[in-house]
């Protein structure tokens, strides 16, 4: 089964993740990286990248799901039509949800990408 709904793709070729780096805008915070860049498509497309140095094998499993978990869950609360790649840092490891959550949605603000949401306020990690 497909992780996110049809109006939320991932990123899977390189050249992809390289478009975004190089025209893409960034912001980060003590867990996360993002960059993010329009498409011109229907739909958002996510990349998630987490390195060796955040952990071993089930560390970094456990973040990446952890990010796509908030993406999925918010994905009605992004606008359309945009690139990202989130970049875990070593800081993520270790962290709960809601915790990766609230980083997630932070630099989505950041982008503008998150559409506003009445009665809901995001903690900013620093």
């Amino acid at each position: 089964m497909w992780p996110f709904s049809l109006s939320m793709l991932g990123l899977k070729k390189n050249s992809d993740f390289v478009a975004v780096y190089h025209s893409g805008k960034s912001y980060a915070n003590r867990y996360l990286i993002m960059y993010a860049m329009k498409n011109g498509m229907d739909s958002v497309r996510i990349g998630i990248s987490v390195s060796k140095k955040v952990g071993n094998s089930v560390v970094r499993h456990r973040v990446k799901r952890l990010i796509r978990e908030s993406c999925r869950l918010h994905d009605a609360r992004f606008k359309q039509g945009y690139d990202l790649v989130i970049i875990a840092r070593r800081a993520a490891a270790g962290r709960s949800y809601d915790e990766i959550e609230s980083a997630v949605l932070h630099l989505m603000s950041l982008h503008h990408i998150r559409l506003p949401h009445e009665g809901a306020e995001t903690k900013v990690p620093d």
